[in-house]
């Protein structure tokens, strides 16, 4: 069975690679496809915040079986229960990255926890039996599919409207964002701060509770705002003499300030990877630490330990997660950030900003109220509001119809390709 380890530990790598790829790529997408920052700076944010999130704050401890699709109690009382809970660990992990990477490929963005609920719930029918799934939460993950880019699109379809009435459709737009910029830059922040705490370091034993998180969010706030004021001060209101030929005077306004909305959304954009690097790591170390867990001496000797157990994560794990997720997007993140950043709708620095916004509320909603949001959805649902805050015209129907259809696809196609490779690995490892 030593096999199945190693073969773990590469597949685990290749899931972390995928998700790099994909689900990294969808999260800098709306601030490349701006051109707040360009693809290197947004694998240097990757490499810091990506990393920095699935190695100090990644999972310390995961379930053996990702949002309860199956009792892992059921393989306790099962014939040769450890190897074919490893060995259907391992073929979650091959159909999920297989997917993920596949839709990389094209260009989808899609759910990385889908694809491997949807695995999981192969793999439980195949060994357990169809009646064991629990069908409420896989019917909680297919209302998602509704609920994240609904949400999503919502919160930023409502900011984006507030930031042209208040800020870009007025006769002076560099005024209105002194005057207004340092209002928005505090709702963004708290935002993105309580996701910080209670989506990114949700697994840190932090020493001060809900109340104490709140506080903090909002001083991080009033404190952005007041910087923001700061800086903006100095901003001054183009004229005649500033344009220059082929320019007019509206383009100086809109460049200026564009130019104070690409630099906010750079720091959503670090604030993020942070919140997706702690939390997405676990859908490529999560099976991979289930199997790991095995090799301690006990699983295959016919010991007492329970597979239904919480998995502690070794710290190299999240080390390999987190390396694995970098170089995905380093390497292949560009195909998804292009869907996400030109091909849905145009993105400008003000656009991004109150995309990332909607999808940060909306990721800190479905966190504190248990909702199973995920965070690709979201994102996307995010970029068509702002797109459609400026008409139906300005979005790309046919790519929206795309990206909606690989939803579909992904739980069922990775519940297929998970029973045929877990069949194959039965056959040559088990007989």
């Amino acid at each position: 069975m030593e096999i199945v380890l190693y073969l773990a530990l590469a597949f685990g790598f290749y899931m972390a690679w995928s998700i790099g790829a994909n689900d990294a790529g969808n999260a800098m997408g709306t601030s490349v496809g701006s051109g707040a920052i360009t693809f290197k700076e947004a694998i240097i944010i990757a490499a810091v915040f990506e990393f920095s999130g699935a190695f100090l704050a990644g999972s310390n401890v995961t379930d053996t079986m990702r949002k309860g699709i199956i009792d892992p109690a059921l393989f306790d009382v099962m014939p040769n229960g450890a190897e074919i809970y490893a060995l259907g660990m391992l073929s979650v992990l091959i159909a999920a990255a297989i997917w993920v990477h596949l839709a990389a490929f094209v260009g989808w963005p899609v759910s990385t926890t889908h694809s491997i609920v949807g695995a999981i719930a192969g793999f439980g029918i195949l060994t357990v039996g169809i009646e064991a799934i629990d069908y409420s939460s896989l019917g909680l993950i297919v209302s998602s599919w509704v609920i994240s880019p609904l949400m999503g699109g919502v919160f930023a379809f409502a900011m984006f409207t507030a930031l042209r009435k208040m800020i870009l459709d007025t006769p002076d737009p560099v005024l209105s964002v002194k005057k207004w910029g340092p209002f928005f830059a505090f709702p963004i922040f708290l935002v993105l701060a309580l996701v910080l705490f209670f989506k990114g370091l949700s697994n840190v034993n932090l020493p001060f509770g809900t109340l104490g998180i709140i506080v903090i969010s909002t001083v991080a706030g009033i404190i952005a705002s007041i910087v923001l004021w700061f800086i903006m001060r100095k901003i001054a209101s183009p004229v005649a003499e500033d344009v220059q030929e082929g320019q007019t005077l509206n383009d100086l306004q809109f460049a200026r300030v564009e130019w104070v909305f690409r630099y906010l959304q750079t720091i959503t954009a670090c604030f993020i990877a942070f919140a997706h690097g702690s939390n997405d790591v676990a859908n490529a170390i999560g099976p991979l630490a289930g199997i790991i867990s095995l090799f301690d001496g006990t699983a295959f000797t016919g010991g007492t330990q329970s597979l239904a157990a919480a998995v502690p994560v070794p710290t190299w794990v999240l080390l390999l997660g987190g390396v694995g997720i970098v170089i995905g997007l380093a390497t292949y993140g560009y195909k998804v950030i292009e869907t996400i950043g030109t091909k849905i709708t145009d993105i400008t620095p003000s656009r991004g900003f109150a995309a990332e916004f909607g999808a940060a509320a909306t990721i800190l909603i479905g966190s504190k109220a248990g909702l199973p949001l995920s965070t690709t959805h979201t994102i996307v649902g995010a970029v068509i509001g702002v797109g459609f805050a400026r008409g139906m015209n300005a979005l790309n129907l046919g790519i929206i119809w795309q990206i909606v259809k690989a939803w579909v696809y992904t739980i069922p196609f990775t519940a297929v390709l998970t029973l045929i490779v877990f069949t194959i690995l039965k056959f040559f490892i088990l007989g």
